[in-house]
């Protein structure tokens, strides 16, 4: 039962400065849980850079930007599956409509991410694997960090 778990802040502190501490505090508890799963995964597959430790923790972060509860997280999933041409054109929308604010959420959150990181004062790798993760790997083949992209989705998918 996830609500039962605490937050290992401390795990999470070993990989963030102060400013970005504090990005992962703006956090939810459920997606501090998440990101912290992703990144217990990621070191579980062996020696971790700290461009993804970073974003390991902090690909999410700009979901605190507009907040929504599970049902809109999981409405956006559903409609993003089943009704790909709608998603694509509610997720265009404003936030500030309170019926398109999960699709543009979804869809805007790893830019968003970037931008928060970036402000922090994150690395340009760390800034680049949040700002993609959501995206496919195909497109970034050659790429120099695809491979810790690749590493992100996967840890990021299981969880």
């Amino acid at each position: 039962l996830a609500f039962t778990q605490p937050v290992d802040v401390e795990l999470a502190a070993r990989y963030l400065s102060p400013p970005l501490r504090a990005l992962f505090h703006q956090l939810d508890r459920g997606e501090q849980l998440h990101s912290l799963a992703v990144l217990r995964d990621v070191l579980a597959q062996g020696e971790i850079p700290p461009d993804l430790a970073v974003a390991a923790l902090l690909h999410d972060v700009g979901k605190s930007r507009w907040p929504i509860n599970v049902a809109q997280k999981t409405t956006a999933v559903l409609v993003r599956a089943l009704l790909p041409a709608a998603y694509q054109r509610w997720s265009r929308g404003s936030a500030l409509n309170l019926w398109q604010r999960p699709f543009v959420v979804y869809e805007q959150h790893p830019a968003w991410s970037a931008e928060l990181l970036r402000q922090a004062g994150a690395s340009e790798g760390a800034c680049w694997l949040a700002a993609h993760h959501a995206e496919s790997l195909n497109q970034w083949r050659g790429h120099e960090l695809v491979g810790l992209l690749a590493r992100l989705q996967q840890a990021d998918n299981q969880n």
